[in-house]
């Protein structure tokens, strides 16, 4: 999956091949923002001017915008993987070793941000 990355908030990017149009929307949020236009430049605008959009009016209205990653979430795993993990972590801290471990699978896995965005 390609998504649009601009200000910290990332966008998918979807085709409408009914309507002949790219769409998206921010993703990662609990708010609604979505954007479209025709070609992918035009999109990649649209998305950026979409967050810029979105800042402003949280602004406007006193309201803290929503963050897509905060940096910090709770993994539940067994006890036997627990103790695995500190082991192969060696001198590194749990999380570094959590970290680029979540990494190395990311990048292997192909994800991938826009980089015109």
């Amino acid at each position: 999956m390609t998504l649009l990355n601009y200000k910290g908030y990332v966008g998918t990017i979807e085709p409408d091949l009914e309507n002949n149009v790219l769409f998206g929307k921010l993703a990662y949020i609990r708010d609604l923002v979505t954007y479209e236009a025709e070609t992918l430049p035009e999109l990649e605008k649209e998305f950026r001017t979409s967050v810029d959009l979105y800042l402003s009016d949280c602004a406007e209205l006193g309201k803290t915008p929503d963050k897509p990653f905060k940096g910090v979430f709770n993994v539940r795993i067994s006890e036997e993987l627990h103790r695995m993990a500190v082991i192969a972590a060696g001198d590194m801290s749990l999380n570094a070793f959590v970290g680029a471990a979540i990494q190395e699978k990311s990048e292997s896995n192909g994800c991938l941000i826009y980089k015109n965005a």
